[in-house]
């Protein structure tokens, strides 16, 4: 086949469709899509965003990254890391759930896809290399746990503080434990069991799917939410009613803050210098009295989850009201429930006497529309794009490494990455959020036969199936069987024991693990900068071994070979000096070598000759070739002879091209290490007879 068309059509590579291929696409399809439909609304969750945009998530991506890909059992889509970045990225700037959250979430896609598309056509999938595997470990168990306990809040019905950090936010919902929804930590429990217990009962049973069904169905059957909608005026007594509207106007207030401060924002891109610097003042202020009004806010929502109201039914003489335990008078009549203020809309007060289910999911398919691209926009979300693209890719390509080695399929980085690339761009014109590939899934569908990426086309028109025609099955499943959902997911992402092999294996490794892991927890919610944490350390730490690498003086053992002298406890030859250097020499290290050289010509002060065993350079630069030029020229000065052996040809080569050889003398070059020393000592010996000749 025309290698071109290949290049630009990979999925033509796929094995020619058959009856046996497509029923094993066909079935492996359905076993993803059973598991990808739960998953999909409970990292939307994760996400910040309504349950519905996971499954959004879950059609054009899904395609395009199988279709463009370069491994036929990656399955793509909603994933928990991505989707956790996605919410700690947006957090800062729009409310959890909001329009403009969604807007946001949406245009970080196409940032995502665009920022993946223009790596694999540059071709630099190497790239993530400079995520090191160590970082990614520890990155991945910090992450892991701040997704599992992000969900307790859901589990056990206790709300959370977002707007802070992460750690503080998880204190202070324990501390109001309390006020443990009961109902709610059943449900939870109850769907962590199913799960369990159908993963090793009935292992070929799509454990995921019957919890939500099973759930879903108890939670009809049993009328787990009990919702109302009310104006203030229902609401009594009249300090509760007053506080209510202090929370709406609240409420307000702060919307209209935001949309001030971020059409400062985006005039002071468009102003002059001198107009843009009041600008900034103006926006400066704004952000005082934002901070000002949230926590105000705050102070009157967190006084408001303490009071409990009693729905007292409708007379002839009053209407339907919630009144507060305190001024219920004996002879009304209640339902029994106690009610809470669970939000306020508008006009409309929200109660709630039940659990949170996940409601409404609209029905039919995603609208197409171009994503929001304003300049402000994509200033304040690339370095999170660029942080989840590179993670989002680590973790696709790990997955297709891992399935590739049980197929046998030949990857291609930058191939996967155009794959991953496009598909986050398409999803972002149907309203999806970021997506990466999921391990879980991907092992569904391996397992489940998947012989090409057919398999994903089947997957995303069952999704399209279940858009159209059985989202209002969903609307009673509660939240809490989501939030377990997500933390039996990220249970097989913690590895502390990867950790410890990487403390094993090489201390700085486990160094850039364990700092990588602490700083993500510590700046929770702020992930991308953890990870850049663990990244600008393993770099460091690299460049610090480059720079002082191993050098050792060599001596000859009782065996003939040349071996560390301090190590092995022998003694150096007095005539001439042995030094073996064990990197690549480039103006980093150029201080350090110079350094060994001469205090190995300080130790022997006799040795008129210094040999440098040069095995372990693979390259010098300007600067290697520099500092050798000048220790030549100055041990020469002091009647020392530098000699190099072992030499590789592309070291040689740059000493030709500078006439560096011919600085050294091509007599003091040899490419094997024995001949050198045995033509120094043969020197050596002449030098010596030819003295005591004189003498």
């Amino acid at each position: 086949m025309n290698p071109l068309l290949l290049r630009f059509f990979p999925f033509m590579r796929w094995q020619r469709p058959n009856q046996d291929t497509l029923k094993a696409d066909l079935s492996a399809g359905i076993a993803v899509a059973l598991v990808l439909v739960p998953q999909s609304m409970a990292y939307a969750q994760l996400a910040g965003l309504p349950p519905v945009y996971g499954l959004y998530a879950s059609l054009l991506p899904v395609v395009l990254a199988a279709l463009w890909g370069s491994s036929n059992q990656l399955a793509t889509g909603p994933v928990a890391v991505v989707s956790l970045l996605t919410a700690t990225a947006l957090i800062p700037l729009a409310s959890p759930g909001s329009g403009e959250f969604i807007v946001l979430a949406i245009a970080l896609a196409f940032l995502v896809g665009l920022i993946q598309l223009s790596m694999g056509v540059l071709k630099m999938g190497a790239l993530v290399s400079f995520i090191s595997h160590p970082v990614i470990v520890g990155f991945t168990n910090a992450a892991a746990l701040i997704i599992g306990l992000s969900q307790l809040n859901k589990l056990l019905g206790v709300p959370i503080d977002t707007s802070g950090h992460f750690l503080v936010g998880l204190f202070g919902m324990l501390a109001e434990i309390g006020r443990l929804h009961w109902p709610t930590l059943a449900f939870g429990l109850g769907a962590i069991a199913i799960m369990v217990g159908l993963k090793r009962i009935m292992p070929k049973v799509p454990a995921v799917l019957a919890a939500v069904v099973i759930t879903t169905l108890l939670s009809w059957m049993v009328g787990f939410e009990r919702k109302a909608e009310v104006s203030v005026a229902q609401i009594a007594p009249e300090a509760a009613a007053q506080q209510i509207e202090s929370w709406r106007q609240l409420q307000d207030r702060k919307g209209a803050i935001d949309r001030e401060i971020r059409e400062r924002e985006a005039a002071i891109e468009r102003a002059e210098p001198r107009d843009a610097v009041e600008l900034r003042y103006e926006a400066d202020l704004l952000r005082i009295e934002a901070e000002q009004v949230r926590n105000e806010f705050d102070q009157v929502r967190r006084s408001l989850r303490d009071v409990r109201f009693r729905m007292v039914t409708a007379t002839d003489e009053q209407p339907l009201r919630f009144v507060t335990d305190e001024a219920l008078e004996p002879e009304q009549q209640t339902d029994g429930r106690s009610w809470r203020v669970d939000g306020v809309d508008g006009e409309s007060v929200q109660m709630n006497a039940g659990g949170r289910v996940v409601g409404d999911i609209p029905a039919g398919l995603p609208t197409f529309a171009v994503p929001d691209l304003s300049f402000t926009t994509v200033a304040a979300l690339f370095t999170a794009a660029f942080v989840i693209a590179l993670v989002g890719f680590t973790e696709a390509i790990a997955i297709a490494r891992a399935i590739a080695g049980r197929t046998g399929q030949r990857l291609n980085p930058n191939q996967e990455l155009i794959g991953q690339g496009l598909g986050n761009l398409a999803g972002s014109f149907t309203q999806a959020y970021p997506v990466s590939g999921s391990f879980s899934r991907s092992a569904v569908n391996l397992n489940a036969g998947a012989r090409t990426g057919l398999s994903s086309v089947f997957t995303a028109l069952l999704i399209v199936l279940v858009l159209l025609f059985l989202t209002p099955l969903f609307y009673h499943l509660p939240e809490a069987v989501l939030a377990a959902i997500i933390m039996m997911a990220v249970i097989g992402l913690i590895n502390f024991k990867a950790i410890h092999h990487a403390w094993l294996a090489s201390r700085h490794d486990g160094a850039a693990a364990i700092v990588t892991f602490v700083a993500t927890l510590a700046v929770a919610p702020q992930l991308d900068i953890g990870i850049l944490i663990g990244v600008g350390l393993a770099v460091a730490l690299f460049l610090y071994r480059s720079m002082r690498p191993r050098v050792s003086e060599l001596a000859r053992y009782s065996d003939g070979t040349l071996r560390e002298a301090q190590r092995y406890g022998l003694k150096a030859s007095e005539d001439i000096g042995l030094l073996r250097f064990d990197r690549s020499l480039y103006f980093a290290n150029v201080p350090y070598f110079e350094d060994a050289v001469l205090e190995l010509a300080a130790r022997h002060p006799n040795a008129k000759y210094l040999v440098v065993v040069t095995k372990g350079i693979n390259e010098i630069d300007a600067s290697g070739e520099e500092v050798i030029h000048s220790l030549v020229d100055r041990l020469k000065a002091r009647g020392v002879t530098l000699v190099f052996a072992g030499l590789k040809a592309q070291v040689l080569e740059v000493m030709e091209r500078t006439g560096l050889d011919e600085v050294i003398g091509k007599e003091n070059i040899f490419r094997s290490t024995d001949a050198s020393i045995a033509a120094v000592q043969a020197r050596v010996a002449a030098e010596k007879e030819t003295e005591q000749a004189k003498d």
